[in-house]
């Protein structure tokens, strides 16, 4: 690899810092920790259904189930989320977001996407001026 190769990749790792930074700040702005926004994301983009089991959140957060049982908890605390006996698997505990989860998921989400938007189109810039990295 060349230098430019590393300046690519430096500036990706500076810009998915930004970006993280921006995320830790606008949660916490809204009242929630990022870990919870994250929680509700998860549940709100599960694919295929509007919630998620503890197990399932926890495979996405790349969380202990414990963790994310006592995550859940405080975005239960929160009003955030709602617990419900899986309509499939008794033994199962879902996930779903309460109205107010729903209201600050998509406040939240749509800051994010205009952040990711402008991120996305630094990061074309980059790519586009880069020569090919070369392994």
């Amino acid at each position: 690899m060349n230098k430019q190769d590393f300046e690519v990749l430096a500036d990706f790792r500076y810009q998915l810092r930004r970006f993280l930074r921006f995320s830790e700040d606008t949660t916490q702005l809204h009242g929630v920790t990022p870990l919870q926004y994250q929680l509700m994301l998860q549940v709100k983009g599960f694919p295929g259904r509007s919630h998620a089991s503890i197990a399932e959140l926890a495979e996405r957060l790349q969380a202990r189930h414990n963790s994310v049982v006592a995550l859940v908890s405080r975005c239960e605390a929160l009003g955030l989320v709602a617990r419900k006996s899986s309509e499939v698997d008794l033994r199962q505990v879902d996930v779903h977001l309460t109205p107010q989860g729903e209201a600050c998921i998509g406040k939240l989400a749509r800051m994010h996407r205009r952040e990711i938007d402008a991120i996305a189109q630094l990061l074309g810039q980059l790519v586009d001026a880069s020569p090919e990295v070369s392994t």
